[in-house]
């Protein structure tokens, strides 16, 4: 048999190309070798505040994405997550044993929190500017969070900056806290052998893993164990604004990233405005991170290679690379468009209903063997 791999997007924001080359051309390029299931995860997307309205239109968005890039209902499973409930419920058993250490540490819980457990006096934000207190401070990072002295300036510092970490943590919503949990559950369910992510999803493979070896140990040979796998240019498409910050689609500016939805002008604008660094050559060189990056969504989308590429552009400088990279962006995006706005609302909501209806009995099956490991009593009609 073939092994099994598994992959979601969130249905929010607008996709763009960092999501269809470091994902989606993966899920395309891999359907036939594994058996695939994609899933649109919109359980993970009512983490933060949706519009209703919006939210059900964008899961069909995503849907009508995933066709138009090439994936086929045919050799695929698609579905939206919410259709399968085992989900949810395989996410509460898997809580039982997730510790708030293992969540606490998760770097994108980190970054859209503002809460960072490992780094509290840091978090606290505590104004410091007396050599007695710098002092304090130096003696709590030294002895790891246990204080000797019970001196008066101590405990107000200590007891100023835990109110303030505390009040930031208590506005954290609990999905926001706990969705790497939902994610592992979405894998396991499945049995799924290989996981392809970016490079900044890489850490909750690792969590993924780690319950579900946690869980085996406890109750006996359940969960396979998967890995995550990571393609090499398409795994980090960086910002066009800023080649520190990978392109997303909640970005402030409308220059960060080229949304599948561009026209060919908004293209050609974006790429044009697009970052680049010092000098004029074209080198495919880590000392040049925007134009590494600009050369990357060349490569990956024309099927160039970068030498092939570099070698094209010797005596010529950013302006013509930049003119020829927007007609690659264009040349890809225009038959995308065609094929995702020929597809009709009633034609993917059908393809969604066949996939739930395929998945459903492997996430039942799997959920029935969780609950009898685990000592619950099956409920039979």
């Amino acid at each position: 048999m073939a092994k099994r791999l598994f992959s979601g997007i969130q249905p929010s924001g607008n996709l763009h190309l960092g999501n269809y080359l470091g994902a989606i051309k993966q899920w395309v390029e891999l359907q036939s070798d594994y058996e695939a299931i994609f899933c649109i995860v919109d359980l993970h997307a009512i983490t933060v505040s949706q519009d209703p309205v919006a939210l059900r239109q964008k899961t069909l968005e995503i849907a009508k994405i995933y066709l138009a890039a090439g994936i086929d209902p045919e050799k695929s499973t698609l579905f939206i997550q919410s259709h399968i409930p085992a989900h949810a419920e395989l996410g509460w058993i898997l809580n039982t044993i997730t510790k708030n250490g293992d969540l606490t540490k998760m770097t994108q819980f980190k970054d859209k929190s503002g809460i960072n457990f490992d780094d509290f006096l840091k978090d606290w934000d505590i104004e410091v500017s007396d050599q007695k207190s710098k002092k304090i401070i130096e003696d709590f990072e030294k002895e790891e969070g246990i204080m000797s002295s019970t001196s008066e300036l101590t405990r107000r510092i200590l007891r100023e900056g835990f109110v303030k970490f505390k009040e930031r943590f208590n506005l954290i919503g609990v999905g926001l806290f706990d969705y790497p949990v939902l994610m592992a559950a979405d894998i396991l369910l499945y049995d799924t052998n290989v996981v392809p992510v970016g490079k900044d999803q890489m850490q909750h493979i690792e969590l993924t893993r780690t319950l579900a070896e946690r869980f085996n140990s406890r109750y006996g040979e359940t969960f396979v164990i998967p890995e995550g796998r990571l393609s090499k240019e398409g795994a980090s498409i960086m910002g066009l604004d800023d080649a520190s910050k990978k392109m997303s689609k909640s970005a402030a500016s409308e220059y960060n990233s080229i949304a599948l939805t561009d026209d060919a002008e908004t293209v050609r604008k974006k790429i044009k405005k697009a970052v680049t660094d010092s000098g004029s050559e074209i080198i495919y060189s880590d000392d040049k991170p925007a134009l590494k990056n600009l050369i990357n969504i060349y490569t990956l989308l024309s099927g160039e290679s970068v030498d092939a590429v570099q070698a094209k552009y010797v005596g010529k400088g950013y302006g013509d690379f930049k003119t020829d990279l927007a007609e690659v962006i264009v040349g890809f995006l225009t038959p995308f468009q065609e094929r995702f706005y020929a597809i009709s609302d009633d034609e993917v909501r059908a393809i969604l209903h066949a996939g739930a209806e395929k998945a459903r009995p492997l996430a039942e099956s799997k959920l029935a063997q969780v609950y009898e490991k685990v000592g619950l009593i099956p409920y039979k009609q």
